[in-house]
């Protein structure tokens, strides 16, 4: 017998996942457009994955799976729908990836009535998340995601080690497991995403070279490299694109976003850079542009941030945070799905037009406050020379 509880629930939650999305008219940067409410959180996992429904089994209905989270989502538009895989997390701290589609991109998210269970290939693997969906030339959707496991070389109990596991698929639905990615230079990789076209006739990743699995140590920022077989990846050497430079956004490291955007001016990254405050790690968007003919070669970088938390985004289990994993372009409209404090998960909408305009118009990083402001000032006299 189902329990009462269980249809009183389903009706509350059916509210919540049928909302309409309305943009955030309070807020304006002429870039991008944010909304009102989160696309998607805890409470929109399905109730048949927290609670056993039986009331014999489960005479007071309590949650025998909790969920805490539902944040950091690869994303890509697939037999007319916009499908995140969304990493959830359980109140047990294990993360798994699960699939949540909508039909217009910006609300009625609605996850599959079953989560993604991995092939069970690495003995040693602890926990998986951030998952990177590319669609890729060769015909696979391809997931690129962290693959952690405990540091047996240390008696510190939480030292682990930081791997990037590759699985592929057509229907987001049957996996393939691969070997994990090989970086012969980097002890740990984390953040690693696959472009979507071959480079030279090999597959190109874009990674972050890591020391630990924290720190970035002698870690440069965001590489570059080529493999000649996905099914067997190694990656010899890796080049440095957008490096982590002093005094910036990228100070304390940065990383790989969504799957690059193809336009007709260059591929689009937007990526996390990250760095210290007295409250902690902050972590924000950035975006640059490569070169059609090289992916590895930066031919535009917008300074500054892209996209940072704001008000409510700005609390959750990881304060302070925005991080994107997931990007969608059709029909000529970027949308662009971020976190907010390992919490929740958002959406923000533009165009192409807008992001070329931005990403090839805005000024570079001065890196001076003095040429800063010199910079600065040359903006406000040509708007008082047009004003007056």
């Amino acid at each position: 017998m189902i329990h009462e509880k269980y249809f009183e629930l389903k009706a509350e939650q059916e509210k919540l996942l049928s909302r309409k999305n309305e943009i955030n008219t309070a807020f304006y940067n002429g870039i991008y457009d944010r909304y009102k409410y989160p696309i998607l959180t805890r409470d929109s996992v399905p109730l048949t994955w927290k609670y056993d429904l039986c009331k014999e089994t489960n005479p007071f209905f309590m949650e025998r799976l909790g969920i805490n989270c539902v944040f950091n989502s690869g994303a890509i538009y697939l037999n007319g729908k916009y499908c995140l895989v969304c990493r959830v997390e359980g109140n047990d701290r294990k993360s798994f990836f699960a699939v949540a589609e909508s039909p217009n991109g910006i609300d009625n998210f609605r996850f599959r009535d079953y989560p993604i269970l991995l092939p069970d290939t690495c003995p040693e693997e602890t926990n998986v998340y951030d998952m990177r969906v590319t669609q890729h030339e060769d015909g696979w959707i391809y997931g690129v995601f962290c693959s952690e496991s405990k540091d047996k070389t240390s008696a510190d109990l939480g030292a682990a080690v930081a791997a990037a596991g590759i699985v592929r698929t057509k229907d987001l639905e049957h996996w393939e497991r691969l070997p994990n990615l090989v970086t012969k230079k980097s002890p740990q990789q984390r953040n690693v995403c696959l472009h979507p076209e071959f480079v030279n006739g090999k597959y190109a990743f874009y990674t972050r070279p890591m020391d630990g699995f924290i720190e970035t140590g002698s870690g440069g920022g965001i590489g570059f490299g080529l493999c000649d077989d996905i099914t067997n990846a190694v990656i010899d050497d890796e080049k440095i694109i957008s490096k982590r430079i002093y005094h910036t956004i990228t100070e304390a490291k940065n990383g790989a976003g969504a799957t690059p955007i193809k336009t007709d001016r260059g591929w689009i990254h937007i990526s996390h850079g990250v760095r210290n405050t007295a409250a902690g790690l902050r972590y924000v968007l950035y975006v640059y542009a490569t070169s059609l003919e090289d992916p590895s070669k930066v031919i535009a970088e917008p300074g500054g941030v892209f996209l940072v938390p704001l008000g409510s985004e700005r609390t959750g289990d990881v304060s302070n945070v925005v991080f994107t994993n997931g990007a969608i372009e059709h029909d000529g409209t970027i949308y662009i799905y971020y976190a907010s404090s390992d919490t929740r998960m958002h959406v923000a909408t533009t165009t192409v037009e807008k992001l070329l305009d931005y990403v090839f118009n805005t000024p570079r990083d001065a890196l001076r406050s003095v040429d800063c402001v010199k910079q600065r000032c040359e903006l406000i006299k040509k708007n008082l020379e047009l004003l007056n």
